[in-house]
C-alpha cells in the first residue's frame, strides 16, 4: 500500500471494512452515515499510508483511529447543525445491522468491571471510551487539567488489564 499498490488498498478494504465500520456505527447510529464516513476514513488511510509507523503500534489501530476520529468529526459536524444528538451511556441502544452485531457491553460483563475501578478511573473510561469523548472534551467538560485526565484513564487501563489477565488465567486454568 505504501507503494501506491491499488490491489493492496483493495485486500486491506476486504479485510478490515467490516470491523471498521462496527466501530463508526457504534458513533454514527445512522447506517448511511456511518458508511460515509466508513469511505472518508479509508480515503484518509489511503492518503496518509506514508505516516503509518509500526513502531507506534499495529496497522489495525492504527485504521481505527483515523476511523474513529473521522466518525467523532462527523458526529460533531452533525451536532453543531442541529442534526444529531451525541449518544451518551444513558441513550444508547445496541442495534444488529444486517451481518453487524453489536455487541452490548454489558454483555460480556466489561461494565461489571469497570464499575469496580476508583470512581474517579470509572468516569474516565465512561467518557472516553463508552461516550466518545477526547481527552480534551474530558478535560473541558469536568473542569479537569488535561494531565489529570491523562493519568486517570492510564491508570484505569493498567487495572482493567491486570483484571483481564486474572480472568484469561482463571479460564487458562479449567481449558
Amino acid at each position: 500500500m505504501q507503494a501506491g499498490d491499488r490491489a493492496a488498498f483493495a485486500t486491506m478494504y476486504d479485510q478490515y471494512a467490516g470491523a471498521l465500520f462496527g466501530i463508526v456505527s457504534k458513533i454514527i447510529k445512522d447506517e448511511a452515515i456511518a458508511e460515509d464516513v466508513l469511505q472518508d476514513a479509508f480515503i484518509k488511510i489511503w492518503k496518509n499510508i506514508l505516516r503509518f509507523d509500526a513502531s507506534k503500534g499495529s496497522f489495525f489501530t492504527w485504521m481505527l483511529n483515523i476511523s474513529r476520529n473521522t466518525a467523532i468529526d462527523k458526529l460533531r459536524k452533525l451536532k453543531n447543525e442541529g442534526k444529531y444528538e451525541i449518544q451518551t451511556a444513558d441513550n444508547i441502544v445496541d442495534i444488529a445491522v444486517g451481518n453487524q452485531i453489536n455487541q452490548n457491553i454489558n454483555q460480556i460483563g466489561l461494565k461489571e468491571m469497570v464499575n469496580k475501578l476508583a470512581p474517579e478511573h470509572r468516569l474516565m473510561v465512561e467518557y472516553i471510551y463508552f461516550n466518545g469523548y477526547t481527552h480534551q472534551e474530558v478535560s473541558e467538560e469536568l473542569g479537569i487539567p488535561l494531565g489529570t485526565v491523562k493519568t486517570r484513564i492510564r491508570k484505569a487501563l493498567i487495572d482493567l488489564r491486570k483484571v483481564f489477565a486474572t480472568i484469561l488465567t482463571s479460564i487458562l486454568f479449567w481449558i
